[in-house]
């Protein structure tokens, strides 16, 4: 094989192999936004009270009853809303 030929062969299986790992760059991106979901939270994923993502449906109504819940008055919010007391307020 002639050197020419040669360098044409090498150079085209190295742009092969470079297209090849910059699609698998681009699949991984997509994919891990989809992957992070499914992991289980014993396993490092999202825990279970964690809020939806932003730009679904879900995160907007999140984000509505979050603001309501903050415009209400404190007299009327209920007990699971108020912070624990801790050990010092037990004391003082």
């Amino acid at each position: 094989m002639p050197i020419v030929i040669r360098h044409i062969a090498v150079l085209t299986a190295l742009v092969l192999a470079a297209s090849a790992l910059g699609g698998c760059g681009t699949a991984n991106e997509r994919l891990s936004a989809g992957m992070a979901d499914a992991i289980p939270a014993w396993a490092g994923g999202l825990p279970s009270d964690a809020p939806p993502r932003q730009g679904t449906p879900e995160y907007d109504a999140f984000m509505k009853e979050r603001e309501r819940k903050r415009l209400t008055p404190a007299s009327e919010r209920s007990d699971a809303a108020k912070p624990a007391s801790t050990a010092q307020d037990v004391i003082h």
